[in-house]
């Protein structure tokens, strides 16, 4: 689930709305650090941290991000799930394959068991880099479909089904965060000059995973 973080959302509307007990949140560098949530009772942020993974029943992992993606990933053998901030940044890390390996390692997770979502984010219409020789690795290269403009929905997809995920798996949603008004857009904001973005809104989306309460 993504969602569009307002002011005057608090912590126990958003527990709510997922019905879940406890929120477990990344503090976002984008790094490529890999926090694992257990046994925890009561709302916790987690510091330096770029992606969460959990087998605990009840608790929301949430990424916040604005033209970043949330990659949310499912284990249904396992019962496990993860969350996972990845910019440019964190793609040129590949925080998501080194999430999908910490569930193999903690969980026993199969990769080919996971179903992954990419959230509404950049997408290759606007996904700009002028200076993409410096920032970008060669194998992204493949995914430039213009000038200066790079497809990190399907880069994303790739390190995925690179870490075992069944391409069958992923879905991409496919909305960029830029064109589409009901999200918050940094670069869109930058380029109006409205880095709060409609009245209202904080600045943020949020993605969140959950195992439901049984």
């Amino acid at each position: 689930m993504t969602i569009l973080l307002r002011s005057g959302i608090t912590e126990k509307k958003v527990k709510r709305q997922l019905n879940v007990q406890y929120l477990a949140s990344a503090v976002q560098v984008h790094g490529d650090q890999v926090t694992v949530v257990k046994d925890i009772t009561s709302d916790q942020e987690y510091k330096d941290t770029d992606a969460l993974i959990t087998g605990q029943k009840g608790v929301g992992l949430l990424i916040q991000q604005a033209d970043c993606q949330a990659v949310l990933l499912y284990d249904p053998q396992r019962k496990v799930i993860g969350a996972v901030h990845s910019g440019w940044k964190g793609s040129v890390a590949n925080i998501i394959a080194k999430t999908v390996r910490a569930m193999q390692e903690h969980f026993g997770t199969s990769p080919g068991d996971l179903r992954a979502v990419i959230s509404p984010s950049l997408g290759p219409c606007c996904a700009e880099f002028v200076h993409y020789e410096k920032e970008l690795p060669l194998p992204f290269h493949q995914w430039q479909v213009t000038a200066n403009y790079f497809d990190f929905w399907a880069i994303s997809r790739w390190q995925l089904k690179e870490a075992g995920v069944r391409d069958e798996n992923i879905e991409a949603m496919g909305i960029c965060t830029v064109c589409n008004e009901d999200f918050f857009s940094y670069r869109r904001a930058s380029k109006t000059g409205d880095l709060l973005g409609k009245p209202g809104i904080t600045g943020r989306n949020g993605s969140t995973i959950s195992l439901p309460i049984e």
